[in-house]
């Protein structure tokens, strides 16, 4: 570890701390109104030191609930640099006068996130979209049922993977695509759980077919990963491509995670044009390159759409297509902002979500 790093790490700790600080600052002012509460000083302080540390903590000690805490506090942080500021300017403006009743609006505000959040994270939607592909195959149409970003682990866990499995029941597609960040880093509390034995419940006439994420890699489970779901009956791509009931060339990337991604142009071949292209691609960046090598419909997740709002105004910036539908020349480009979450169990301003696609050839 060379000193920038150091001096970069120290420098973002310090921030954090500082940052930690204005936020429990705050809410010591408020809770001091209440004289009684005076006396619990150091336990609030003891406190406030808790939940800053188990932002860090809940990613390396496995403990459900402290990840789960941590998660929250980060979206604390979050909003509170956003709003702290503005509360105090009031404040100030109103000569501290009806201080105890906005931090009562403070609390509610969190209150309201929490709750409103959780909805939108355990109670997936369904969406669907409809592309039309000038080429010809023995079918004239197909659908297609593609989730991203599941981070099965230790928030999300079996109940909501089952979930997942209801709506492929229901919506019977013809294929089943899953691009990438199946697991959260690691693969311990998914074979803890028996999710393993959810997942062999996914099937489709034409298969089901996955590629890895990011968080894939995270944990060194990499290939522990991809023989449960090869012995779920997921076939796991990794920049390479197999025919689909001799009509559709199904292609998978390798996440640029891995340095030994492979160009497109590499394993997807002029001669596979003619017929119907599919990739799956985890993070949406490689959109022109796909256009080029003459992919029709690339599915991609990653993104999160942001998860908590405003996130999703700097994912908008950083990708081409950061969530929903955008056509590309002859490429259809379709993300999803996830099944599941990351850090915070929460979503504000995006909601769970599985992807109908209806394939039309023409």
């Amino acid at each position: 570890m060379t000193w920038t790093v150091v001096a970069a790490t120290a420098a973002v700790l310090i921030v954090y701390g500082l940052i930690c600080f204005y936020i429990g600052y705050n809410g010591w002012v408020w809770l001091r109104l209440n004289k009684p509460l005076r006396k619990y000083k150091y336990a609030y302080v003891a406190l406030i030191i808790f939940l800053s540390l188990s932002m860090f903590a809940g990613r390396f000690i496995p403990i459900p609930l402290l990840s789960l805490i941590g998660g929250y506090w980060m979206v604390m942080i979050g909003y509170g640099i956003l709003i702290l500021p503005i509360v105090n300017v009031i404040v100030l403006l109103l000569k501290k006068r009806g201080v105890y009743w906005i931090g009562i609006g403070v609390l509610a505000f969190f209150a309201i996130i929490f709750v409103y959040g959780s909805f939108n994270a355990w109670s997936p939607v369904v969406r669907t979209y409809d592309v039309t592909i000038q080429k010809p195959a023995d079918s004239e149409n197909m659908k297609i049922l593609m989730a991203s970003d599941f981070h099965l682990g230790s928030i999300v866990g079996k109940k909501h993977l089952d979930r997942f499995i209801e709506i492929a029941q229901a919506e019977k597609p013809d294929m089943v695509l899953i691009p990438g960040d199946l697991i959260d880093d690691y693969i311990a509390p998914f074979l803890k759980t028996d999710m393993d034995e959810s997942l062999k419940k996914i099937h489709a006439p034409l298969g089901v077919y996955a590629v890895l994420g990011n968080h894939d890699y995270y944990g060194g489970d990499k290939e522990k990963i991809v023989a449960e779901m090869e012995k779920a009956g997921i076939t796991v791509l990794e920049d390479d491509t197999i025919l689909v009931n001799n009509e559709i060339v199904l292609a998978g990337r390798k996440d640029p995670t891995d340095h030994s991604r492979a160009a497109l142009e590499s394993f997807i071949g002029s001669g596979d044009a003619s017929r119907p292209v599919f990739l799956m691609d985890h993070q949406p960046i490689a959109l022109e390159e796909a256009r080029r090598a003459g992919v029709d419909l690339l599915v991609s997740g990653h993104t999160h759409r942001g998860q908590v709002a405003p996130a999703h105004f700097i994912t908008s910036r950083i990708y081409e297509n950061d969530w929903g539908y955008l056509k590309k020349g002859k490429l259809h480009s379709i993300v999803s902002s996830g099944f599941g979450t990351w850090g915070p169990a929460l979503r504000i301003g995006t909601r769970s979500e599985a992807v109908m696609i209806n394939v039309h050839f023409k």
